[in-house]
């Protein structure tokens, strides 16, 4: 009985610790919505400091939701280098 015992708390640990693995997985792979992301949000986005943030917001604000995730290069100061950096961790839905 002892071994089963042993042998069910070494699957529960195995277990968690896939379960704790998956959901750490899963909200680094979130996307930010660059439809409705706070400029707090944006920043939380690699090379998009609080200027670039805001320039984002403002964009939106003025010309309305972006259609593609492209269109976020037409934002001063969002060039090539910086989307190819962002491109993965964003979205418009």
């Amino acid at each position: 009985m002892d071994v089963i015992r042993k042998v069910a708390v070494i699957l529960i640990f195995a277990a968690l610790v896939s379960f704790v693995s998956n959901l750490a997985d899963a909200e680094h792979s979130a996307k930010v919505n660059i439809n409705t992301a706070t400029v707090e949000e944006l920043m939380s986005l690699k090379g998009i400091g609080e200027k670039k943030a805001e320039s984002i917001v403002e964009h939106r604000e003025e010309i309305g939701s972006f259609a593609t995730i492209d269109e976020l290069r037409g934002v001063k100061g969002i060039g090539d280098k910086i989307f190819s950096k962002i491109k993965d961790h964003i979205a418009i839905e």
